[in-house]
């Protein structure tokens, strides 16, 4: 694929990422030579007023897109909340395709997207985050020849996305926020040098994107991306297929559901809690109902029937005691 722009900046930023992508763009030039890209991790049924706080920073307009909107340069596109933001050549995509890592909008659905069409005049960077979304984007950008730059951890309000990154992922740059635009700018005036990429790679990344786009998975080759993990998915239960990318290993199932191994641990550990909560607030309520019926049974002068179902509420309580246990003792196993 091919895009008319020689550059795309696509950013990645989670918990304290506002203020950083606010201190960054304030930095770039009003006639910055790349269309830049931007996801940040936002509550899905609040609005955005992301752009609104990086036209107030910075010189550069900021917007969420339309899906199928062209893309101009210089500019800011922002995804919307529970949308994926995705480059298709000439035009931005605006999708609701599955989760990745639980979120919507994805940093490695943009990034993989921007790899595809781009391949080496992709830019991806990392910023301030949780967990690791965006590490294996950012590894597709660097695999098909693009530039990958992290902020320096030191410096990020949380330093768990750049150190995912680091640590996964070959660096080309580590900065702080205030050097990336140096960077950036310098980046985007040199020639590009076209880095061929392998068939099997690009074909991987299409599926994905595709995938992201809202395209029906098992038409789209979700089964070409791995064999069969002993894993089911925690949203759908479907198989979870297993992607091999250098030392990182991800998920991804029929329906299109993709994780990484951290993100898969997250959710594993998430649906156990939410299940033994749902059995500790069962046992609760039927405790309290025997301990309605045996006041009942007392009252009507029936002692043995009531001291039966007081000792049944206890042993409810008991066992609710019991599971509290287990889900904190669940907890700190799997942290």
């Amino acid at each position: 694929m091919s895009s008319e722009h020689r550059y795309a900046v696509v950013i990645g930023s989670s918990a304290g990422g506002i203020e950083t992508l606010r201190r960054l763009v304030s930095k770039l030039p009003a006639d910055f030579a790349a269309p830049i890209f931007v996801v940040q991790h936002i509550a899905p049924d609040y609005p955005s007023f992301l752009p609104e706080i990086l036209n107030a920073a910075g010189k550069l307009h900021a917007r969420h897109p339309r899906d199928g909107e062209a893309i101009t340069s210089p500019g800011i596109y922002v995804a919307p909340p529970d949308h994926h933001l995705l480059i298709e050549d000439s035009h931005v995509a605006v999708k609701r395709g599955p989760k990745e890592n639980r979120f919507r909008p994805s940093v490695d659905a943009l990034f993989r997207s921007a790899a595809y069409v781009y391949h080496s005049g992709a830019i991806g960077v990392v910023l301030s985050g949780a967990l690791n979304d965006g590490t294996s984007g950012l590894w597709t950008i660097k695999r098909l020849g693009g530039t990958t730059i992290v902020q320096a951890p030191a410096d990020a309000i949380n330093p768990s996305m750049p150190l995912n990154a680091l640590q996964n992922v070959e660096i080309d740059h580590t900065e702080p926020v205030s050097r990336i635009p140096e960077v950036l700018m310098a980046k985007v005036k040199q020639t590009i040098a076209a880095t061929p990429a392998a068939a099997a790679e690009l074909r991987r990344v299409e599926i994905e994107h595709a995938i992201a786009a809202g395209n029906y998975p098992l038409d789209t080759g979700v089964l070409e991306l791995g064999q069969a993990s002993r894993y089911a998915c925690p949203e759908c239960n479907g198989v979870l297929g297993r992607i091999e990318e250098g030392v990182i290993t991800r998920f991804r199932c029929h329906t299109g559901h993709a994780y990484t191994q951290e993100a898969l641990l997250s959710s594993i550990q998430e649906n156990s809690e939410e299940t033994l909560a749902q059995t500790v607030t069962a046992l609760e309520e039927g405790a309290m109902l025997l301990a309605e019926m045996g006041s009942r049974r007392r009252t009507e002068g029936n002692s043995s029937e009531a001291e039966e179902f007081f000792r049944k509420a206890e042993r409810a309580k008991e066992l609710v005691r019991g599971l509290q246990d287990v889900i904190y003792k669940g907890r700190t196993a799997l942290t």
